[in-house]
């Protein structure tokens, strides 16, 4: 049976048999998806979690999907699986206060820096803005890294459902300004940055390579890809933060 005859005996006749298999055929976009948000998590969640909350996203995906429209499902999908999986662990509350208040510190001191020197910032800058040696400056950066990740799945989540890799978006008429608007801050500040730091936000969102593969193509340290990929990324929170003041 085709994938089209799937959805229309889904949807137009409410067959069961067909709505089982067109999960079965997708289940394989669900473990992607949360292999790829596994290696921002792992050490706080199971893999088959992921997976859990992952299908979830997907069978709610299944059900709302209009098949009609021109649009593909695995665009669609992709944001409401990534989508349960964001807002399951949100739940769970496992970041410590600690890391939120230290990435907090981080974020503020590169916002100050970035006014200051623009595209000239360097690493010195924000250690100095810290008022901590270069060292400390790399250590504080690889206790936040991970929850830079997170916050920043959960700012787009919350306010656009819009996923960085697809560079799509699913919304209502009311909406469309402001997903509008998010896409072209998030398109303009990921084009404005150094070099290197967009190198990495390419590798890390759309090829989807780990740390250690773009260490390895950049012929740089994975602390160092870290580093680069977590300034990155206060960037884009900043640039969204003065969008939805």
């Amino acid at each position: 049976m085709t994938n089209e005859q799937l959805w229309i005996n889904f949807k137009e006749h409410n067959s069961k048999d067909a709505k089982d298999e067109l999960i079965i055929q997708y289940v394989a976009l669900v473990k992607i998806i949360a292999g790829r948000l596994f290696s921002s998590y792992n050490a706080h969640v199971e893999f088959d979690d992921l997976l859990g909350y992952g299908i979830i996203g997907l069978i709610d995906a299944i059900e709302k999907f209009d098949y009609k429209k021109q649009i593909k499902f695995e665009t669609y999908a992709n944001i409401r699986i990534r989508g349960a999986i964001i807002d399951q662990i949100r739940h769970m509350d496992w970041i410590p206060r600690s890391t939120r208040q230290k990435y907090k510190r981080v974020e503020e001191a590169i916002a100050k820096v970035q006014r200051l020197y623009g595209s000239e910032m360097t690493d010195d800058h924000i250690a100095a803005e810290l008022n901590i040696t270069l060292e400390e400056y790399a250590k504080l950066i690889g206790e936040v890294t991970t929850y830079s990740v997170v916050s920043l799945e959960e700012k787009l989540e919350d306010n656009s459902n819009f996923d960085i890799a697809t560079g799509d978006s699913n919304y209502q008429p009311e909406e469309n300004y402001t997903n509008r608007e998010v896409k072209r801050i998030l398109a303009q500040t990921i084009e404005n940055l150094p070099e290197k730091e967009k190198k990495v936000m390419q590798l890390y969102y759309y090829s989807e390579l780990t740390y250690k593969e773009i260490a390895v193509i950049l012929q740089i340290t994975e602390s160092r890809v870290s580093q680069i990929h977590t300034k990155a990324v206060s960037k884009l929170r900043i640039s969204l933060n003065e969008l939805i003041r």
